[in-house]
Parts: C-alpha cells; structure tokens; sequence
C-alpha cells in the first residue's frame, strides 16, 4: 500500500485565531509527535500573496504529515484531536492527499517520501524545499517575485502558494499542475529556468529537497472551493 502524505492548510480571520495559530508553530510540537501512526511532519507558515514572498501571512498556516496509507491519513486528519482544534480556530481548511512519485534529496537530514510510481497519467502536485544559504538571501529572494508573477499567470496551475518552517531561510514551494508535461513546460523556460541554473552554478542551498505526487483526493475547501475543480473537469 503506498505511502500517504497530506498537506493541510487553515485560514484564519480573526486576530486572537491568528495569535493562536502562530503559538502553536511551537505549541502544536508534542501533540503532533504523539500521534499514532503519524511518520515525518513539519508545521509551517506562509508568506504573503500566494506565499512566494518574504513577508509572512499571518492568516495561513499548514501542516505537512505523512501516513501508512490513505485511509489512516483521512481518518486522523478528520479525529485527531490536534486537527480537530485547528479546525475549530480556522475559517476555513483544505486539505490535499498525495501519493510520492519521486523524490530526490533531504528534508531536515531525513528522506520522509517514499515514492510509489504507477505510469500512470495523474494530477500532479510538485514540492520543493531548500535551505538557503544565509549569504545567498538577498539574491535568492530578489528572484522569487519575477518567478512568482510568471506562475501566476500560467493557466495550467490550478494551485500555489509558498510556505516554510523559518522566514527566509527555509522555503517550501507547493504547486498542482494537471499533469507531467505542464509542470515541464514551466521549469524548462524563463525565470524559474533561470533560478535553476543559478542554484546549481553558485551552490546557493544547504540542503535541498524535490518531490513530485500523484493527487489523490481532498478533504474541505479553499477560497470557498475546490482547487482541483477546474482540472478534474478538462
């Protein structure tokens, strides 16, 4: 049975919700890590916009977690009682469930996806996460709103938002892509191409992670509706 890995997002509105949820960027740490069945997770932040700036949002937060197996990760995102009282804070939540089709690199020294490729053609979901070398910020972050503006305007995207652990230095891009050869055609071409071969050139990450996921399904809403909407009906 192939792995699961859910990425939960919590919106929140009001200003005592929003200090709540960013005390249990702390807080949340012990329950998160007794629970059973519960494998790699990192609660995270966002930055502003979509999240590819270095702003923090401080009405967005999510958790990342991975599962045994699909029905395990359902089942807990829906009663476990650390995600029940997120629930219960946030104006709205959305999960997605993913299925690792690759990997490659490290997260924190660990490998927490176990990929599972079928052939199959998907949804896709791409994640990529870095540690950005301190000298290297203020060239790094000049980059990311010429990437972001050109991602925001691609129609293939159904779904984006840059979010991390620690503002500025560690960085988690998320995006949903209706299948292989969309999410190739942007990383082939103009300023995120460009990024690439200047990460690789001058050695800006300490540590870096690229993951790619098969969609599953979702759980909950955003933005009052589904995000993978628009690609399940094409």
């Amino acid at each position: 049975m192939p792995q699961a890995v859910t990425l939960t997002f919590y919106r929140f509105d009001r200003w005592r919700d929003r200090a709540w949820a960013f005390a249990m960027m702390g807080l949340a740490r012990p329950a998160l890590s007794r629970l059973p069945e519960i494998g790699f997770w990192k609660l995270l932040g966002s930055g502003v916009g979509e999240g590819f700036t270095p702003l923090p949002n401080t009405g967005v937060y999510a958790i990342l977690a991975t599962w045994p197996d699909h029905a395990t990760a359902r089942r807990m995102i829906e009663t476990a009682p650390i995600f029940r009282r997120y629930s219960a804070r946030a104006a709205e939540s959305w999960t997605v469930l993913l299925t690792p089709q690759s990997a490659i690199g490290a997260w924190s020294r660990q490998t927490p996806f176990t990929p599972a490729p079928d052939g199959q053609r998907h949804i896709l979901a791409a994640l990529t996460r870095a540690t950005i070398k301190p000298r290297i910020l203020l060239r790094f972050w000049k980059r990311v709103p010429r990437i972001s503006k050109v991602i925001g305007m691609n129609t293939d995207v159904a779904f984006k938002i840059g979010v991390g652990e620690v503002p500025w230095l560690h960085q988690v891009t998320f995006s949903i892509w209706p299948d292989a050869e969309a999410m190739a055609r942007f990383a082939r071409q103009g300023p995120h191409a460009e990024a690439i071969e200047r990460v690789r050139a001058e050695g800006w990450f300490r540590e870096e992670l690229y993951a790619r996921f098969s969609v599953h399904s979702e759980m909950g809403t955003w933005n009052g509706g589904s995000p993978l909407a628009a690609l399940e009906t094409t």
